[in-house]
């Protein structure tokens, strides 16, 4: 685990951005009170951004601001904006990984773009064919990690065992105390269900489950998403985009028509008196800003995607996140898992 963690922000991404950007970053420095443990590389128009820093008041040891005076506009093509980018607070984020050594990286700009260049800058990690986006979901217990979200429609076997070594690599990061747990996300449980490309998957991770990275639980239907038996979810882009936004919708609902249920007459809103610390347990559970944040995988250093729309709270909890991959060297993790991949090619 490393001592001191840097973190390279992109400051001026997402919207509300620098405003909600340096608010949830002070949110982090009073929340972790030991200033020797990270270091933050913000990037930003120094113009727009140096007097809120000053007015936060972040300890002049814990950062330092890089002045970009471009910013990637959210109304470009991923393509145009990526010819555009160059120089710009997202670009030089990502690109201080090299330049810089920082440890990560974390923007809530265009995710497409954000692809792209992480990609272009940072390369491909040896013997990975498509890198993953990855995000977290709540669980009974805690929370799961549900791979590709729509990174790749389409997947190979070799693909899916990637991912699998690449999530399990990203779940030990985030809770280093707990086993990863991997399951693949099939239309049943049955061995015999799936496309062949899914058993195939199947076959290859059984035999990885030996390695000591992760234990394999299978296969898993949709509704076990959620389920604590399994923490590490394991698809296509295609099918995790839908199964995303699917959850997201259904969780909208639910939440749209509780409130509408619980405002409809008095005795209703005097129901809600009674059930205050259980409707607040239930809305804490399902809120979204604590799930902030898109890991890309694959590549030569972490990238974080935080929700472009989402508040000074969430982009928090997406900075947090990125502090706990960084102190778990997530790199390092992945790379140690791939070469059992490698291993048990060469024996099979």
């Amino acid at each position: 685990m490393k001592e001191k963690v840097k973190i390279s922000i992109d400051l001026m991404g997402g919207d509300d951005s620098p405003e909600k950007t340096l608010n949830g970053i002070h949110n982090f420095i009073k929340k972790n009170k030991n200033k020797n443990d990270y270091f933050f590389y913000l990037f930003g128009t120094k113009d727009k951004v140096e007097s809120k820093i000053e007015k936060l008041k972040f300890p002049k040891s814990c950062y330092k601001l890089i002045d970009t005076k471009l910013v990637v506009s959210n109304d470009l093509s991923p393509l145009a904006a990526v010819k555009k980018g160059k120089g710009s607070s997202m670009w030089e984020s990502i690109n201080s990984q090299i330049s810089l050594d920082s440890d990560i990286t974390l923007s809530a700009g265009n995710t497409g773009v954000l692809l792209i260049m992480s990609k272009m800058i940072l390369k491909t990690m040896d013997g990975i064919d498509k890198p993953a986006l990855a995000g977290l979901w709540p669980s009974d217990d805690s929370m799961n990690i549900v791979l590709d979200l729509g990174a790749n429609v389409e997947c190979g076997e070799k693909n899916l065992i990637d991912f699998s070594e690449m999530g399990a690599a990203l779940y030990h990061s985030i809770f280093p105390n707990k086993k990863a747990k991997v399951a693949l996300l099939n239309i049943g449980s049955e061995e015999l269900k799936g496309t062949e490309v899914l058993k195939n998957a199947y076959s290859k991770l059984k035999l990885l489950d030996g390695m000591g990275d992760f234990k394999f639980n299978g296969y898993i239907e949709g509704n076990q998403i959620t389920d604590a038996d399994s923490n590490v979810i394991v698809t296509d882009g295609f099918t995790g985009n839908v199964a995303l936004k699917t959850a997201e919708g259904v969780a909208n609902f639910l939440t749209k028509n509780l409130k509408k249920s619980l405002s409809e007459n008095i005795f209703a809103k005097l129901s809600t008196i009674f059930s205050y610390f259980s409707l607040k347990k239930f809305k804490n559970k399902l809120d979204p800003r604590k799930y902030n944040g898109a890991i890309f995988l694959g590549l030569n250093g972490p990238v974080v995607k935080s929700h472009g729309g989402i508040d000074a709270l969430g982009f928090y909890y997406s900075l947090e996140l990125c502090y706990k991959i960084a102190k778990g060297d997530l790199v390092k993790v992945i790379k140690k898992n791939l070469s059992h991949i490698k291993n048990i090619n060469e024996k099979t």
